[in-house]
């Protein structure tokens, strides 16, 4: 890249909107994908960099016999006590931030997208990015998607939505917007216009202000 900063789109959205699915067309256009959420699992597996620092911080008891991190205790304690949350980010955010930097210095796609779904709870994220991409559903999409895929009741997941940020916060946080209730016909026309805005971009024209498709 010759020393220039990489064009880079920011891709979040609530828990059931679809980020997967549209991280995964981007893909297929030959765009270079940075998860944070497996960044994140790969500190906490067996043996991950976050581990040591992780059970010295919290006991043992948050280690399951892999090794890795107990996900279900630790996130029970974490929506309880707001101390132990900031403790545990202390931890896994700067490793997460430094190998996002190392995967899109590395990266040899056409552009680069972060998919980070706490993007706009963070409030740190959004300066690290050139664009903000939010997949948006509405709120009962999100809910029986959720129910059905992960099983869960219908409280549980009104109570993970209601710890996320809100529908019009990432829509007011958002350059661009892919709205995903209707299925991947819909889906793919939204993408690759975007995806040809982003070429554009990352070849040195400056962006032209939001796009809702």
């Amino acid at each position: 890249m010759g020393g220039q900063p990489r064009f880079t789109v920011g891709l979040t959205g609530g828990i059931g909107s679809g980020k997967s699915t549209v991280a995964e067309l981007f893909a297929a256009r030959g765009v270079t994908i940075v998860d944070t959420d497996q960044i994140a699992h790969s500190l906490t597996a067996p043996g991950g960099a976050a581990m040591a620092d992780i059970v010295s911080q919290f006991g043992p008891e948050y280690a399951d016999a892999t090794g890795a991190l107990d996900r279900a205790r630790m996130r029970q304690l974490v929506f309880a006590d707001a101390a132990a949350k900031t403790r545990l980010e202390a931890i896994l955010h700067p490793r997460i931030r430094a190998a996002t930097e190392a995967a899109t210095a590395a990266a040899t796609g056409c552009y680069v997208m972060l998919a980070i779904p706490l993007l706009v709870e963070s409030g740190s994220w959004r300066a690290r990015v050139t664009r903000v991409l939010a997949v948006d559903c509405a709120e009962t999409v999100q809910l029986a998607r959720v129910m059905a895929r992960n099983h869960l009741p219908e409280a549980q997941v009104r109570a993970i939505m209601a710890a996320q940020a809100t529908r019009q916060q990432r829509l007011d946080a958002a350059d661009d917007v892919i709205t995903n209730d209707a299925g991947l016909d819909a889906l793919t026309p939204q993408i690759e216009r975007l995806h040809q805005l982003y070429l554009t971009f990352s070849t040195g024209m400056a962006p032209n202000g939001p796009q809702r498709l």
